[in-house]
């Protein structure tokens, strides 16, 4: 019966695909003993999960203060921190012998209201704990069949480091100088009023000019 053995050796942004996605380079090995007579796999339907260790690094200051919406202040993080999903992966690894380099591509979102991507957002620098969890199917061939099938062993993991700037260059090829605000519909119908009333191009000009009027107004009170 085949053994693998997963291993990610790098990492990048994945360019022109449908949505946001870091490709993960990740060998797989087959290494069952040769009198086991495993010829070749055929293919694998492979199932992956992958989990943020946040608990597995160190955090700057102004990390700190911006993961206080996940985690908390700083000082319960020893009770908060915990391993947290990004996201499930399915995939069909195509036939090979020996072993292969296969390039797992992670869908990624810039939805704030998912916790991986307020994870990601918030660090500055570095790099962020990974861990792959494997299962799946093998369809493999030996000298005595054509073809067999077998479950992939739930211990089988690997880990990984990702570097948070692998992240943001996918993100800001994706979405340039970018990001998503989402807002009740009947506050958005009002911002919208508020634009077209004053002749006012853009959302952001609208933003800005409520920004603006806020920042001066606050100014007057602080000097009268």
């Amino acid at each position: 019966m085949p053994d693998l053995r997963f291993n990610v050796e790098g990492s990048e942004a994945v360019a022109y695909a449908a949505s946001p996605r870091v490709g993960l380079k990740l060998r797989i090995t087959e290494t069952s003993e040769a009198s086991e007579n495993v010829t070749g796999i055929h293919s694998i339907l492979l199932r992956c999960q992958v989990r943020l260790e946040p608990g597995r690094r160190r955090y700057e200051a102004g990390e700190q203060r911006r993961l206080v919406e996940l985690f908390g202040e700083p000082q319960r993080w020893g009770q908060t921190v915990r391993s947290m999903l990004w996201t499930n992966v399915t995939e069909t690894v195509p036939p090979f012998r020996g072993e292969t380099v296969f390039d797992l591509q992670i869908p990624c979102t810039y939805d704030f209201n998912v916790a991986a991507t307020k994870y990601f957002a918030a660090l500055e620098d570095g790099e962020v704990p990974l861990t792959l969890l494997f299962s799946g199917t093998i369809f493999y061939a030996t000298g005595e069949q054509s073809l067999q099938v077998q479950q992939i062993p739930w211990e089988k993991e690997a880990s990984y480091r990702l570097s948070v700037r692998v992240w943001r260059g996918m993100m800001d090829l994706y979405y340039p100088n970018t990001a998503f605000l989402e807002v009740r519909q009947d506050l958005f119908d009002r911002l919208r009023q508020f634009r077209i009333a004053r002749g006012m191009v853009t959302v952001e000009r609208a933003l800005e000019s409520l920004l603006d009027g806020a920042e001066a107004a606050a100014a007057n009170e602080g000097g009268s």
